[in-house]
């Protein structure tokens, strides 16, 4: 498995200085890739109605188109990888055009990750329908990879309709879209339309169990399972060398390709701190 790492979002705060010191770090580390979150708004939980989710209007995260355009630039070799960028509450077109753009600028470091996400809110704020995202998501797929890849053309979907045009300039080459959850219809659209998938869980017999369902539903397309990647994550928090070691081992068994540390809800460090706990556990499980 090619080892990696998770931007400790809400722990890394917002001086440019340290943002590239992590980047950096982690490269001469060995990182192949980094992973970032995406949320674009917080929701406050005192507001009227009340609001239950993981994560609020306490918690940060940086943008990760901008902020993978901002680490390419003082990087060369690691991979950047969206983990998962909330899709269907953006617009189609200006998304594909953005990712373009970085993986130019970076020469093809950047793999997409996309998923639906849960927070209606966050939709309502970006002005995006809850209820079809899924459905959407699957022709934004459709049309990205038409924008990357082709010059002017029309489309008419479901979602999607326009005349006699292009983005320009394109990628030499189209990003590998990969999705994130476990959702039945994730699941099947990761196998018929993806490049790969984002287990959100552990590596347990469920997961077991959804990778057989993406063979399965892989093989029913015509298409190969050689090359479709399974990117895990690794928690930092609560283990030691031995469970790393089994973790790693275990998604390994599964037939995971890659799988990044996150090393933040640890305790608070700095980001020697965090490069220091990355380096803890790339040790363990290379023994």
């Amino acid at each position: 498995m090619e080892i990696g790492c998770v931007l400790p979002h809400h722990e890394i705060g917002s001086d440019p200085g340290a943002i590239r010191a992590f980047a950096q770090g982690a490269e001469e580390l060995g990182m192949t890739h980094l992973l970032a979150y995406d949320h674009v708004v917080g929701v406050d939980r005192n507001r009227p109605g009340g609001f239950e989710g993981p994560y609020d209007s306490n918690t940060q995260f940086h943008e990760p188109f901008v902020l993978f355009g901002f680490m390419a630039a003082c990087t060369t070799t690691i991979e950047f990888a969206s983990a998962i960028i909330i899709l269907p509450q953006r617009q189609t077109v200006l998304a594909a055009k953005q990712a373009a753009e970085l993986a130019i600028l970076s020469d093809n470091r950047f793999v997409m990750g996309i998923g639906v996400g849960w927070n209606d809110v966050e939709y309502d704020a970006l002005n995006e329908e809850f209820g079809n995202r899924g459905k959407r998501q699957e022709e934004q797929v459709d049309l990205m990879r038409r924008l990357w890849t082709e010059d002017v053309f029309s489309y008419d979907g479901e979602y999607h309709h326009f005349e006699h045009a292009c983005i320009a300039p394109r990628p030499s080459r189209s990003i590998p879209i990969l999705f994130g959850g476990s959702a039945p219809a994730l699941l099947d659209r990761a196998a018929r339309l993806g490049d790969g998938w984002f287990p959100l869980g552990t590596p347990n017999d469920k997961s077991a169990a959804r990778i057989a369902e993406m063979k399965q539903a892989r093989e029913a397309a015509g298409k190969p399972w050689d090359g479709f990647e399974i990117r895990a994550q690794a928690q930092y928090a609560g283990g030691d060398p031995d469970r790393w070691r089994g973790h790693a081992q275990k998604w390994a068994d599964l037939g995971a390709t890659h799988i990044a540390i996150a090393t933040h809800n640890a305790g608070d460090t700095d980001v020697d701190g965090h490069l220091a706990r990355i380096a803890e556990y790339q040790s363990a499980i290379a023994d």
